[in-house]
């Protein structure tokens, strides 16, 4: 029994020690060679974070119970999405066209809102208050870093 138990830690160390140098080996050169096409594209950590924390909103986003709620919340995020699809890709007027349909679907939730129950509100309202913040900031940079570029050609 002692000898099985011993053979077990050994055979685990072993596994232990062979993923984690597999780890470092890959992780090492995924992170070097990531780093040139970030630099390349010349993004701001400040771009990542901000576009980061909307794409996770829109993962997270909660479903409610009702329905009129969820469909608006649906194209919400299928705006949203286009929209970072378009900062990435730097495709101004699919960005602008994608921030209008977001705007145009925020109202009609602020309009819905009322039809939900507070606690629902509540959690609607933080996502939507962080999403709008994060976009707010999200463009900021986008302006900022638009302006610099112009200014130094």
């Amino acid at each position: 029994m002692i000898r099985c138990i011993g053979f077990l830690l050994l055979i685990f160390s072993l596994g232990l020690s062979s993923c984690s140098s597999e780890t470092g080996f890959y992780a090492e050169n995924t992170f070097s060679s990531d780093l040139p096409l970030a630099t390349e594209r010349n993004v701001s950590p400040e771009r990542i974070t901000y576009s980061s924390t909307i794409s996770n909103l829109v993962s997270t986003f909660p479903k409610f119970k009702n329905v009129a709620v969820n469909n608006q919340v649906r194209e919400l995020k299928q705006n949203l999405i286009n929209y970072l699809y378009a900062i990435q890709t730097s495709n101004d007027k699919e960005k602008k066209k994608s921030l209008r349909s977001f705007e145009d679907n925020y109202k009609s939730i602020q309009k819905l809102r009322k039809h939900l129950k507070t606690d629902d509100d509540q959690v609607l309202n933080r996502y939507l208050v962080k999403i709008k913040t994060n976009i707010s900031l999200l463009e900021a940079v986008e302006k900022s870093e638009s302006q610099t570029t112009v200014s130094s050609n």
